[in-house]
């Protein structure tokens, strides 16, 4: 039988060898960290670095992602226009001239329109919906399938909620007003304007100004109230319509060039799905802060607010729905993709409007009462 002294002797080497196998844990994390490579990769952004919240998503991603891997995953952000311009973007990671690009889907429909979905189409979900569409609905691993025939793969990594319907040098009635109308936007919001009358054009960020001022344009959407005002649009078209059905919660991706993202050990794809939901939520909650502030400011300077007449929303929806069948029809890609996203968006609909719409409409009536 064992004695005190044994006892004691026992529990002591018992600490010690626990203190040891504590220790080399502690050791060996570095040693893991050791082996792991040091990358160094480019990107290439949609956007012009002046539009410091949009295109700041990537900066904000890349500085995460070097955090997280202790400076061994790096990512210089560029410009658009710097390496490629903006419309170049997905072709550029294709072709292992950058890694990765951050820009929205819907500028690519030209390939085709399914690269639209995975970002936003016209009469579909909000910012929340979208995110849970994307990262718990089935949507993204949808999306990253169809990417697959690209050679890409797609990471959420920006928001902006819903967007604002865009600068018009005249007033907006009815659907008769809109004939003819040159405006930028675009996409498969293009598409649906131009079944309304207008002549879409599909302009990059930085050429809206001169255009607008030139008049080879008549009218105008991007983002929002801080983006739009930074970018000076109140200046020669004072009508500011609201909302953009097209855009009621915009997604901007991460688009990873395939063999590259595979390529990457398990514990970097973890970062860098981590850095981009940073991103992500970080871009969301920007805009919502600097939108306050410029809408204000913008009323301030003599905007003049107006709602898209509802002829014009009803004529959009049922055009956009009538194209959507079309796709169907014709796009073996959006096909395998559209049905549960529309089942998703009408399921979830039916869920938002029975708290989230019901307490959103009593709030805002309520507090507009006490102005």
């Amino acid at each position: 039988m064992p004695t005190i002294l044994d006892r004691r002797n026992f529990l002591a080497k018992g600490a010690l060898a626990g203190a040891a196998a504590a220790a080399s844990t502690a050791l060996a994390a570095p040693a893991i960290a050791q082996e792991l490579p040091t990358l160094r990769w480019r990107l290439t952004s949609g956007f012009p670095n002046n539009l410091d919240t949009i295109y700041g998503g990537a900066e904000v991603m890349a500085d995460v992602l070097s955090k997280i891997t202790e400076g061994k995953f790096q990512i210089q952000v560029f410009q658009a226009g710097e390496i490629v311009p903006g419309a170049q973007a997905l072709d550029a990671v294709q072709s292992e001239t950058v890694q990765i690009a951050h820009t929205c889907g819907y500028y690519f429909t030209g390939k085709n329109p399914t690269f639209a979905i995975g970002s936003t189409i016209p009469f579909g979900l909000n910012g929340r919906q979208q995110n849970a569409w994307l990262y718990h609905g089935g949507g993204n691993e949808l999306y990253n399938e169809f990417l697959n025939e690209y050679g890409l793969v797609g990471i959420p990594g920006g928001a902006t909620g819903a967007q604002m319907g865009g600068w018009f040098r005249k007033e907006i009635n009815s659907v008769a007003d809109l004939q003819g109308v040159k405006m930028r936007i675009a996409g498969v919001a293009g598409e649906v304007m131009s079944r309304l009358g207008v002549v879409p054009q599909q302009l990059p960020g930085g050429d809206i100004y001169p255009a607008l001022e030139r008049g080879t344009i008549d009218a105008a959407e991007w983002v929002g109230p801080y983006d739009d005002e930074r970018l000076g649009f109140y200046q020669i078209a004072p009508y500011y319509y609201y909302p953009a059905y097209w855009e009621g919660g915009l997604t901007i991706h991460f688009y990873v060039n395939k063999a590259q993202y595979e390529a990457l050990p398990e514990t970097y794809k973890e970062a860098l799905d981590a850095a981009c939901k940073v991103a992500n939520i970080n871009m969301q909650a920007l805009y919502d802060v600097k939108n306050t502030t410029a809408i204000r400011s913008l009323v301030g300077k003599g905007v003049q607010l107006r709602p898209l007449p509802r002829d014009v929303l009803d004529a959009a929806y049922k055009a956009a729905f009538a194209l959507y069948d079309e796709y169907s029809a014709s796009n073996p890609a959006w096909a395998k993709i559209y049905p549960a996203w529309k089942k998703f968006r009408d399921e979830s609909f039916e869920w938002f409007r029975v708290a989230e719409y019901t307490y959103d409409s009593y709030m805002y009536a309520a507090q507009a009462s006490e102005q």
